[in-house]
């Protein structure tokens, strides 16, 4: 596991005390102890491969990441050195020219300033508390906490936000007075303060001219070379959904290997979320040495704890148990690295809820006069909510008039029921309900000039991918033992996607069209017409009938009323509606108390 903890400010830098706190703030992943820390001065790496880390030109500097390059000098390897010197001539700029996933840290005590920095998909995470006292940072919030002038106390704003994404997203933090950096964000610090800003946006080309055989000889070609950039000398293997993205990887990796490429799949006994079937299309397709887990209520049982002490924060997304099996599966068989195929749908539009929210937006250019006219009839109907015709077409035109992205938020669960309702009237009076909304607006409005949809799969880039599915895939990875990479997330493809026109992302009602059609002659056609599935756990089926979690999950919630948090009504009603009602459904939020509690009291809370 690689990692960056380090300090910047007034105090001693050498102080031994500090040096050692920040040392065991390094995680134990799967209980075993860290390997050895290399220290320099105030900066501090774990793990050697992808990490540089040293003095060159009165400059410390950390920094972490593989692949690695500069876009202005080919060929040239990212070093100490080339970091020192493109910093002296560039200052934050040279962020620009640095290409690959990394986490930066970079001082010059000289000038008093230091630089914080991440990718351009937030694929390495960044925490971080500045004050006048100095800048304490790390590759985790926990790290950053452990310091002696960091406060340790939960921010109740966070805890709710986590409510409603199901973990913490940037750039909130768990802890009190500490933050995270977003996708392609930096920070300059210097003279006790500090100020953020973007190096990099989404290059949005919507009105591009290429026509699509163009683009997809393009495409096709950065696919094929970014899988080919993500492997190294070191024993490889990818992990297999039997999805288009991890099939994609797949079939590029085997074109490119020539030989039989190690695949590691996931499944469930259980109706609606396996979907091994088509991981096996994939596999004998491609020609993959394919390894196959099958996981149980058992595993879940087992896997928990690993996972809630693993998380520097509270998450809550279910399908980290199912990819840490699938790690330690490659890990079992040798492999220190793995591809992974996640950032298709958030590129080239493949999620439902872009085709849903886009059928909300043909009302939105109805002329006004129009929707003037209608509603009264619509909404003056008598008896119109009993005529199943007139009750959704009233259902459609609420929310067709709620702005975006406020919209996309219908279905959450603290928007389905009133929040004095769920929450203890002392917690809710220290939080802001808006937050969560406002984290929301601000990713949405930031592209300008740009269709819906693309502010959708922007919104998504850093909501969906680099606050959630990244952190719970390169974790459970860590965790397991093996390091993860994401081909289909090199910038050059990210950029790619930017400029192929929405209507070629998603033609009428058909999700990734071009994605899906430019690989047409690559992937089975059983995979580019399935429909699409994910990677979740049955969580809630299993909490009803497996006594093990169902015990885990009642034990888990009794604590919870005591936390002053969520009132006990709101979660006896849920258990309520669990067992009577909907059992997937409002085991989401079940499973989301239950992982809270289980993260408080793993880190004694």
């Amino acid at each position: 596991m690689n990692a960056i903890a380090g300090w910047f400010g007034h105090r001693d830098r050498t102080d031994p005390t500090i040096l050692d706190t920040m040392r065991l703030a390094l995680p134990k992943w799967g209980g075993a102890s860290p390997p050895a820390v290399r220290q320099d001065g105030t900066l501090m790496v774990q793990g050697a491969p992808a990490a540089h880390l040293g003095r060159s030109a009165g400059l410390q500097i950390a920094l972490l990441g593989a692949p690695l390059h500069w876009s202005h000098l080919p060929g040239t390897e990212v070093s100490v050195e080339s970091v020192a010197d493109n910093y002296r001539r560039f200052g934050f700029r040279m962020l620009e020219r640095l290409r690959g996933p990394f986490a930066l840290a970079l001082l010059d005590p000289e000038k008093g300033e230091a630089l914080l920095a991440v990718d351009r998909l937030g694929i390495h995470p960044m925490s971080y508390s500045a004050s006048e006292a100095g800048l304490v940072f790390g590759s985790t919030a926990t790290a950053v906490a452990a310091h002696p002038v960091c406060s340790r106390d939960l921010s109740r704003q966070a805890l709710f936000e986590y409510l409603y994404f199901h973990a913490v997203p940037s750039p909130r933090s768990i802890y009190q007075d500490q933050s995270k950096l977003l996708p392609a964000q930096y920070l300059h610090y210097s003279n006790g303060k500090a100020q953020t800003g973007f190096y990099w946006k989404m290059p949005y080309q919507e009105a591009n001219s290429q026509g699509y055989d163009a683009l997809r000889e393009e495409f096709l070609s950065l696919v094929e070379d970014s899988v080919g950039a993500a492997l190294d000398e070191r024993p490889a293997g990818a992990f297999l959904s039997g999805g288009t993205d991890s099939s994609t990887v797949c079939g590029m990796y085997s074109r490119r290997s020539g030989e039989a490429v190690h695949s590691y799949s996931i499944g469930f006994d259980a109706q609606g979320f396996d979907e091994i079937e088509y991981a096996r299309i994939a596999a004998a397709r491609f020609g993959l040495n394919s390894r196959e887990y099958y996981v149980t209520p058992e595993d879940v049982l087992e896997a928990i704890p690993l996972i809630t002490a693993a998380y520097d924060e509270p998450f809550a997304n279910e399908s980290a148990i199912p990819a840490y099996y699938c790690a330690k599966l490659a890990a079992e068989d040798g492999r220190e690295l793995v591809l992974a195929g996640d950032g298709g749908d958030e590129l080239f539009g493949g999620n439902k809820r872009y085709r849903t929210q886009l059928v909300f937006d043909w009302y939105r250019r109805v002329p006004g006069w129009a929707q003037r006219s209608l509603e009264p009839l619509l909404f003056g109907f008598p008896g119109g909510d009993r005529i199943m015709p007139i009750r959704k077409a009233r259902s459609y035109v609420r929310q067709a008039k709620e702005p975006m992205p406020d919209r996309m938020e219908n279905y959450n669960f603290l928007h389905r029921t009133p929040l004095q309702e769920i929450f203890e009237p002392e917690f809710l009076a220290e939080v802001d309900p808006e937050g969560p909304l406002d984290n929301l607006r601000e990713v949405y409005a930031r592209p300008q000039d740009v269709s819906t949809l693309n502010r959708m799969l922007h919104l998504d880039l850093k909501l969906t991918l680099a606050d959630n599915d990244l952190r719970k895939v390169s974790r459970t990875a860590q965790l397991a033992g093996v390091e993860v990479r994401f081909p289909l997330l090199d910038e050059r493809i990210a950029e790619f996607a930017a400029k192929v026109p929405p209507h070629l992302l998603l033609k009428g009602s058909k999700l990734r069209y071009f994605f899906k059609k430019a690989l047409s002659e690559l992937l089975p056609k059983e995979i580019i017409h399935k429909r699409k599935h994910g990677f979740g756990l049955p969580v809630g089926l299993w909490t009803e009938s497996h006594p093990g979690l169902r015990q885990l999950m009642d034990d888990s919630l009794a604590r919870a009323r005591d936390r002053g948090i969520v009132k006990p009504e709101y979660i006896d009603w849920l258990l309520q509606q669990h067992g009577q009602t909907h059992a997937t459904y409002y085991g989401v939020m079940m499973w989301v108390l239950m992982m809270l509690e289980q993260w408080l009291e793993t880190h004694g809370r």
